[in-house]
């Protein structure tokens, strides 16, 4: 009964991590905005777009070969879906993310300031004393 608890203890840490709650919520935001933008094709685009066809909706574009029939503006359709979807997350999220990252982040340190070893020219650090590949003594006159 021990062990369980302390399973559960390690299951509760799991589930209140941020990395999960926070993938909870995109999960179900996205489906939200999935279903609207699925909406804005369906009853807004495809009779706009249908109506360019002549059959008054996108969805009901079908062409026929012998008896199977090809539904051209379902999958038209389905298209226009993911790609709204993709375009809106893409400069809805990616992008403003992108610029706080970019914002917030720090910049890395520049690099260490070096100097050549007299005896064997590899880069030592420029306050160095000792070369750490020949182990020769080095003094302030070493310099550049």
């Amino acid at each position: 009964m021990q062990n369980l608890n302390r399973e559960m203890g390690g299951f509760k840490k799991f589930l209140l991590r941020g990395n999960v709650v926070d993938l909870a919520v995109g999960l179900v935001v996205g489906a939200a905005f999935g279903s609207v933008v699925q909406a804005l094709v369906r009853d807004f685009l495809n009779p706009l777009i249908g109506l360019l066809g002549g059959s008054g909706n996108l969805a009901e574009i079908v062409f026929t070969v012998r008896n199977s029939h090809f539904l051209v503006g379902d999958f038209l359709g389905v298209m226009l879906n993911f790609l709204l979807v993709a375009v809106l997350v893409y400069y809805l999220v990616v992008v403003p993310v992108n610029r706080l990252r970019d914002r917030f982040e720090s910049q890395p340190p520049p690099p260490a300031p070096t100097r050549e070893c007299p005896e064997c020219l590899s880069k030592v650090p420029a306050r160095a004393r000792r070369c750490p590949q020949c182990t020769s003594v080095l003094t302030p006159e070493d310099l550049y």
